[in-house]
Formats: structure tokens, C-alpha cells, sequence
């Protein structure tokens, strides 16, 4: 695992052989962090990463300035591994929650300036996810939400759809967590290759 930018930027961590989780690749999630320093300063904000995986989304934000970001992540090969990696920066910037994401949202006191979601393509509960974020205690007016899905999804008719993104053969919905904001036309960012 690569931290793309920021303090960490060029740091390197050794993935476990054993995780079961796909990694963002490199190549999305350094294009998505540009679209995202377009319209956030991220020094201070507080991010939500769910589904966390190997935590290479929620270190790219705490190297980027943000503060504090809440990593879940149920699975212990995964958990484990961003645990190790925070022992190694010795950074309180991250915290990670080793749970169930559904309880999470339905039971969080914090709400937040941003939150990121990378669920399984096959979760059997895939198609509800976005709308369970953006209606959960965990956003807030302002909210910038983020969601990782592939190409057989289309989350643009939820309130508050902002952008649809793709860069290779992933694909990231944004929405802002809005009252009375309406759906809005899905744009593209096509990318030509991956890292």
C-alpha cells in the first residue's frame, strides 16, 4: 500500500498476503483526491472511511491534514493491518473501529465532514448503502459523501447526487448532504489506464 500525497506521501506499507479486500488502486484514488481538494480543504475536516479495507483511503486523508478520521473495518486481517500501519506513524489522527458498518451508521454520535464509503462489489446489501449514509446520524447538512461502486450501479436519481466519476473500471459516486438540493446531470471523468 502507497500513500499517494501529503506528509506520508511515498510511504509504503506490505500488504498481508491473507486480506481479502480490494484495494482502491492507485491510479482512482490519486485522480479522486484531486476532484476532492477542488472542493474541500481537507486541513481539520473530520472523515468517516467505511468499509475501510487496508485503510489506504483513510491515510491518504489524515496525510492530507484531515482530523480526526474514523476508519471501520469489521474484517481482523483488515483491522489488524491498518492497526500496524498507525503504530508505525504513530499517528492519532486515525481511529480505527473494528465493527459492523450498519451499526455504525444507524448508531453514531458523531456526524461528519466527509464520508467515504468502499463497500464489497458482491455485499448483498450494496444498492442500499448510499442512501442509508446520506440518511444516517453520521452526516450533517454539508456532508461530502463518497461512495466506490463498478459500472452496474447508478446512484444519480438519491437527493443530493453531485458527480459520478470513473477511472478505469472504477467508479465513484459524490453527493452533498443538502435540504432541497435536486439530482443534477452525472458527469464523467474517463480515465485511460491504471497503476
Amino acid at each position: 500500500m502507497r500513500i499517494i500525497r501529503g506528509k506520508y506521501g511515498k510511504r509504503r506499507f506490505d500488504v498481508p498476503k491473507n486480506i481479502t479486500a480490494r484495494p482502491t488502486t492507485d491510479f482512482a484514488r490519486e485522480n479522486l483526491f484531486n476532484i476532492i481538494e477542488n472542493i474541500e480543504d481537507l486541513e481539520e475536516k473530520s472523515v468517516l472511511d467505511l468499509f475501510a479495507g487496508t485503510g489506504a483511503v483513510s491515510w491518504e486523508f489524515v496525510s492530507r491534514g484531515a482530523s480526526p478520521v474514523v476508519a471501520v473495518e469489521q474484517a481482523q486481517v483488515q483491522s489488524g493491518f491498518i492497526r500496524s500501519v498507525k503504530e508505525k506513524l504513530k499517528d492519532e489522527a486515525l481511529r480505527l473501529v473494528k465493527g459492523d458498518v450498519f451499526k455504525y451508521l444507524e448508531r453514531s454520535k458523531d456526524s461528519y465532514d466527509i464520508i467515504f464509503a468502499d463497500p464489497p462489489y458482491d455485499h448483498p446489501r450494496f444498492a442500499e448503502i448510499p442512501e442509508l449514509i446520506l440518511k444516517s446520524p453520521a452526516s450533517r447538512q454539508g456532508t461530502l459523501v463518497i461512495v466506490e461502486h463498478n459500472r452496474n450501479h447508478d446512484f444519480s436519481r438519491l437527493p443530493g447526487f453531485m458527480r459520478h466519476l470513473v477511472y478505469g473500471s472504477v467508479n465513484f459516486s459524490l453527493f452533498r448532504v443538502e435540504e432541497g438540493e435536486s439530482v443534477t446531470e452525472a458527469e464523467e471523468a474517463d480515465g485511460d489506464g491504471e497503476a
